[in-house]
C-alpha cells in the first residue's frame, strides 16, 4: 500500500481539545473482524469483550512536562525548548528541539525560571541541540524542577495553550515509568473502577514500557511506505509480563489484547524464533503497516487516528484496510470524537 491510500477527509470531524469526564464515558466502537460487524458501546463496558484468562497488555510510560519556555542569556530573547530524551542522566545531558533555532548556538546559556539553567553543548539537526542542565543536586531534584516549570507537550493539532490540568489528564492511570513526550491515548479511557472490573473477571494485566517520542507525530513523507523509517524509541519488556503473555498466547483458548499501538509495537518488537515474547531492554524503530503478520497481538484497543499517520497504518494492518475505513465513516456518522482526546475502538 502507499501513503495516499491512508488519506481521508477531516473537515467536519469532531476533534476535541480536552478528554471526556469521567474517562470511561467515552464512546467505544466494537469491531468484529471475523463477522465484519460494528457495535456502538460505551468504554465503561469494555470488560464485556474480555473473557476470564485473557490478557490486557498496557504501556506504563509516563509523560513528563517536556516543553520549557525561557530566556537566552545576555539578549533575554524568548526561547522554547522541547525535551526529547535524556542522553546521560549522570551528566544531565538531554537531546532537545529549540525555537527559534537560528538564535540558539553552542555555548549559549538558557534560563528557565529563577533556578534552572542549561548550556547548549552541541548541534544535532537544524532544530536539534544537546543541552546540559547546570544543576548540582541529584537527578530527582532536577526532575522536580522540570515538572514545576515545564508544560505538558500537546499534539500539534491541539491549538490551545497547555493548562495545569493537563499534567494529570494527559496521562493514563497506568503511568509509572517517566520518559514519554506523548501519552498512549487508547488507555487514557481506563479508570481504577474499570480495571477492578477486569481483574475481578480474571483478566490478566501485563505492563510493558515504550517511551513515545516526538517521532510519533512526524509526518510520513514518502509515498513508498517501505522507505519510511520510524524514530527509535526506548522499550522494556519485563520478564514477568513476557511469561504472562506467553502463557495466554499458547493457551489457544484466550487472547492477548494490546492497549494501544505502542503496546503492539513493544511486544511485536521482541519475538523469539518460536514466536513467543522475550524479555528485552532496548530500542525499537519497528514500523507496522499492511500487510503484517502479527505474532502476539490478537485484539487491539486504539483511538481514531490522523490520516496518513503510522498509527492509522498499524490499525489498518490489524483490522483490514477497507473495513477499518468503513468503521471510520461510521464513526463520522455517529459523531465519534477523533484523535488523542477522542473516543476509542476495540478490534477483536
Amino acid at each position: 500500500m502507499k501513503l495516499t491510500d491512508f488519506k481521508y477527509e477531516t473537515e467536519g470531524l469532531n476533534i476535541p481539545e480536552f478528554g471526556v469526564e469521567p474517562r470511561d464515558s467515552a464512546k467505544l466502537m466494537v469491531i468484529d473482524r471475523a463477522n465484519k460487524t460494528i457495535t456502538h458501546e460505551v468504554f465503561s463496558n469494555i470488560h464485556k469483550y474480555f473473557e476470564k484468562g485473557d490478557c490486557l497488555v498496557y504501556n506504563n510510560t509516563k509523560v513528563f512536562p517536556a516543553r520549557l519556555k525561557g530566556r537566552k542569556e545576555k539578549t533575554d530573547a524568548y526561547i522554547e525548548v522541547f525535551l526529547l530524551r535524556e542522553l546521560q542522566p549522570e551528566n544531565m545531558l538531554w537531546d532537545v528541539l529549540v525555537e527559534p533555532a537560528r538564535k540558539i548556538r553552542i555555548g549559549n546559556k538558557l534560563y528557565f525560571g529563577d533556578e534552572l539553567v542549561a548550556e547548549v553543548v552541541d548541534n544535532t539537526t537544524s532544530r536539534g541541540r544537546t543541552i546540559r542542565f547546570l544543576y548540582d543536586g541529584p537527578n530527582e531534584e532536577l526532575y522536580e524542577k522540570l515538572d514545576a516549570v515545564g508544560e505538558m507537550p500537546m499534539p500539534p493539532y491541539i491549538k490551545r495553550e497547555p493548562v495545569l490540568e493537563d499534567k494529570d489528564r494527559y496521562q493514563t492511570i497506568f503511568a509509572k515509568e517517566r520518559g514519554a513526550v506523548a501519552a498512549p491515548t487508547a488507555t487514557m479511557h481506563f479508570t481504577p473502577e474499570l480495571v477492578d472490573k477486569l481483574t475481578q473477571k480474571g483478566v490478566i494485566m501485563a505492563p510493558v514500557t515504550l517511551h513515545i517520542g516526538w517521532g510519533t507525530f512526524r509526518a510520513v513523507e514518502v509515498e513508498d511506505l517501505t522507505k519510511h523509517r520510524m524514530d527509535s524509541e526506548y522499550f522494556f519488556i519485563p520478564e514477568e509480563s513476557a511469561e504472562l503473555i506467553n502463557q495466554v498466547r499458547t493457551s489457544k483458548t484466550n487472547k492477548v489484547v494490546a492497549g494501544g499501538t505502542t503496546a503492539v509495537r513493544a511486544i511485536e518488537s521482541s519475538i523469539t524464533a518460536s514466536g513467543l515474547l522475550k524479555p528485552t531492554v532496548g530500542w525499537t524503530d519497528k514500523f507496522i503497516y499492511p500487510p503484517y503478520d502479527f505474532k502476539l497481538t490478537e485484539g487491539l484497543i486504539t483511538n481514531f487516528h490522523q490520516p496518513e499517520s503510522t498509527l492509522l497504518m498499524l490499525a489498518a494492518a490489524f483490522c483490514e484496510f477497507d473495513f477499518l475505513m468503513h468503521a471510520y465513516e461510521e464513526a463520522r456518522k455517529h459523531d465519534y470524537r477523533f484523535f488523542s482526546f477522542g473516543d476509542a475502538m476495540i478490534i477483536i
